[in-house]
């Protein structure tokens, strides 16, 4: 089964198949750091899961508000429009913890945290950490990577 490996020090998403790296993906994690914590803002570290694919079919850019499409696609207009939305783009990978009282449950549950991967505009820069504590693609990367993973493939969040 293919898996992911994000490190936030290399700010790079491995996607594996056993002992091979089939690709190399520059992403942007927090910009608050790493931490579990509910409201923290933080990229959450540790053993994940593929919850929920969201967004299949959909054109690159579609905007996504709470998980569902807004029938926006996204365009320099509509951020002129909303400057302060945080941009969820085209594809969304929701996470889940694996590990209980760590990622999983109570105030530090990832999933009750809404962390995904997920698009973001071609401006915003990745190989640095920006995020509100997802994990930031570019569309085009998050459109090649969710057609290779499946639910329930395996992530692992590294410092």
């Amino acid at each position: 089964m293919l898996q992911l490996v994000i490190s936030i020090a290399n700010q790079q998403l491995s996607l594996v198949d056993g002992e091979q790296t089939l690709a190399i993906y520059s992403i942007s994690t927090a910009l608050n750091g790493v931490g579990e914590l509910k409201n923290s803002g933080c990229t959450p570290r540790g053993k994940h899961y593929i919850r929920a694919k969201i967004g299949s079919g959909l054109p690159i850019n579609a905007v996504f508000v709470g998980r569902r499409f807004t029938g926006e696609i996204y365009s320099s207009n509509l951020a002129a429009k909303f400057p302060k939305r945080d941009w969820i783009l085209t594809r969304i990978l929701w996470l889940s913890g694996c590990e209980h009282g760590f990622n999983r449950l109570g105030d530090r549950d990832s999933m009750q945290r809404y962390i995904y991967i997920h698009g973001t505009p071609d401006s915003e820069p990745m190989g640095i950490a920006r995020s509100h504590g997802c994990i930031r693609m570019r569309n085009s990367d998050m459109l090649e990577l969710f057609e290779r993973v499946s639910y329930g493939a395996p992530v692992f969040i590294q410092e």
